[in-house]
């Protein structure tokens, strides 16, 4: 079914041999042998059949194209784990890392390149009894159609192709869904139709509310990544959605458009194995929806320390983890997977190696303790409210002007969960504010901190560790690799609240259905989620929340998004404080 109203379109580039790794288009049938390689890349393991340009009919007609690699030395029928997205079917990860600073920290000889990009490596799931299908998603590659994003329609193909893969003369009847990003965020969609043959999932890495997490997050329109993938990674006959045109059409989150862009996890039941981070600027309050709303009692939640690639790629321990977690569901072996501890985290250190896999009982902590910490003139952060009241400043327009608020931890402390800032704003200038609170670390000496999202030792080689930071170019500090700190993000006029759809207290649920603006001068209380975090702080060392008026984060990896610009924040914005007015911020100790 398509999108419930007119979807606009922009072009896309025609598929061009050679580009993304496109071959010409045909069905064709060949066995990879035990030892085959590319360009270096890591040989096979096993001999590995695959089939090129496999078509699948859906329903409304139209025929989809996947790539299967199978096992080559069984007659036994195989479950098949499917990866779809309208990436391109042979575009793959060794690609992608070539673009990367330092290729991510993945050596080369780690990726066969059968994996689609974001997808599992055939040359790791394959030998242990799995099909992988790349599925060039409508619209993408050869497929027909017009690339629409998410939403009933892709859920439907989805549904489609799943059954006609559980009928091939191949396959078992189970099929599971993986990958991270859009291989992730499919997942909720196409799962929570339920199809019949689809017996586990595994998102990693997956946003749950395209509005509300990616392209209007906190009701400020930012389509720079999007764009992005646009430009480098599709390739069609057809066009993709625009979605530029269709916020101009629809900016509000309670039309139909972005309502279909909402999965319903709630009708999610199969077994679900959710990887996050609290590292990623897209994913991770939809992974922990997910994790909070799947219908399941077979389910798992692990927050992860590293950069999703580098976790779905270089960590033999994951690629372990996941095949396990299928075997069980698609195989029904008998592996002891049940024993997994349902919830995995990680805590953050930025100037040491991560802690991570450590077990908990449930997400968020249950035993977390909730502390209010109230910002102070002179820029300090406290439990006690401020006795006077009285105001900071700052230049909404400048980047990373803003009005921070410290506190230094006096024992090691431990910081895990989702925080809320609650700030009492005003703008002499505008009708209008955008407000961002970040959440830094700073070091014994005050010095604000990054944190590298995959492991220092894996870039050690190329002259690069935590001492010579400061040294990095600007170029390869970007947010794929680099972690400022949590983020919150909410525009004036979209601050009301409905309480009976928020995820938790701590996080909450903004309508986006009417803009109530601001009259210059006059004080707005703001309630704003800031997305999870986990991170350790040594005796010495501080916590510095921060008020901005446009985004804090590194810049430099997507061009600025300026089309909604007379939208954004201007001149002056004042935040009070006092006990008439006491911003703070709302800190999960655990």
């Amino acid at each position: 079914m398509p999108s419930p109203v007119p979807v606009a379109t922009r072009p896309i580039d025609k598929p061009s041999v050679g580009r993304n790794n496109y071959q010409p288009f045909g069905f064709r049938e060949e066995v990879l042998p035990a030892g085959w390689s590319q360009n270096g890349s890591r040989p096979l393991p096993c001999d590995i059949h695959a089939s090129h340009d496999v078509g699948v009919k859906v329903r409304d007609g139209s025929t989809l194209y996947c790539d299967i690699y199978r096992p080559a030395d069984t007659t036994k029928p195989v479950p098949a784990i499917l990866a779809w997205s309208p990436f391109g079917k042979k575009f793959n990860g060794i690609s992608m890392l070539k673009f990367l600073p330092w290729g991510l920290g993945i050596p080369s000889g780690v990726l066969s390149g059968l994996e689609k990009f974001e997808g599992p490596d055939p040359a790791d799931f394959v030998p242990r009894g799995f099909a992988i299908i790349n599925v060039d998603a409508r619209g993408s590659g050869d497929s027909e159609g017009t690339v629409g994003i998410m939403g009933t329609q892709e859920a439907e193909d989805g549904y489609d192709v799943i059954e006609a893969v559980a009928k091939m003369p191949w396959c078992n009847g189970n099929v599971g869904l993986a990958g991270n990003s859009h291989l992730a965020i499919v997942q909720w969609f196409i799962a929570a139709l339920q199809p019949p043959s689809l017996k586990a999932i595994a998102p990693w890495e997956a946003c749950g509310d395209l509005y509300r997490e990616q392209f209007v997050r906190g009701g400020v329109f930012d389509a720079g990544l999007f764009d992005f993938i646009i430009d480098t990674n599709i390739q069609g006959h057809g066009g993709v959605e625009d979605f530029h045109e269709m916020y101009r059409r629809y900016p509000k989150a309670d039309a139909l458009y972005w309502k279909d862009k909402r999965p319903d996890i709630s009708k999610i039941n199969i077994p679900t194995y959710i990887t996050a981070s609290y590292t990623s600027f897209v994913h991770t309050m939809g992974s922990l929806r997910g994790w909070l709303q799947v219908q399941s009692s077979h389910k798992w939640l692990r927050l992860c320390p590293w950069q999703e690639w580098y976790d779905i790629w270089n960590c033999k321990d994951s690629a372990d983890d996941l095949a396990r977690f299928f075997d069980r569901y698609l195989n029904s072996a008998d592996n002891d997977w049940e024993k997994t501890p349902k919830v995995r985290t990680t805590i953050l250190r930025f100037n040491q190696e991560p802690l991570y896999n450590i077990a908990e009982e449930d997400y968020p902590i249950p035993r977390t303790d909730y502390r209010k910490m109230y910002f102070h003139p002179g820029g300090r952060l406290s439990v006690d409210v401020p006795e006077t009241e009285t105001s900071v400043s700052y230049n909404s327009e400048k980047y990373l002007d803003c009005a921070s608020f410290t506190h230094t931890f006096d024992t090691r402390t431990r910081l895990a969960g989702v925080p809320k800032a609650v700030v009492y704003m005003s703008c002499p200038d505008f009708h209008d504010m955008d407000v961002y609170v970040l959440v830094r670390k700073l070091d014994a000496n005050g010095k604000a901190l990054l944190n590298l999202n995959i492991p220092w030792s894996s870039i050690a080689h190329h002259g690069v560790s935590q001492e010579n930071i400061d040294d990095i170019p600007p170029r390869n500090k970007n947010n794929l690799m680099f972690h400022v700190g949590s983020l919150g993000i909410l525009r004036a006029s979209r601050r009301a609240i409905d309480n009976s759809r928020s995820l938790l207290d701590n996080y909450p649920f903004h309508p986006h259905d009417r803009d109530e603006y601001i009259t210059p001068g006059d004080i707005v209380k703001l309630e704003i989620g800031i997305w999870a975090m986990g991170v350790e702080y040594e005796a010495g060392e501080s916590i510095q929340v921060q008020v901005h008026g446009n985004s804090p984060l590194l810049r430099g990896e997507f061009k600025e998004d300026n089309e909604f610009h007379e939208l954004a924040s201007h001149g002056t914005h004042t935040l009070h404080l006092g006990p008439e007015y006491p911003s703070c911020i709302i800190l999960p100790f655990v």
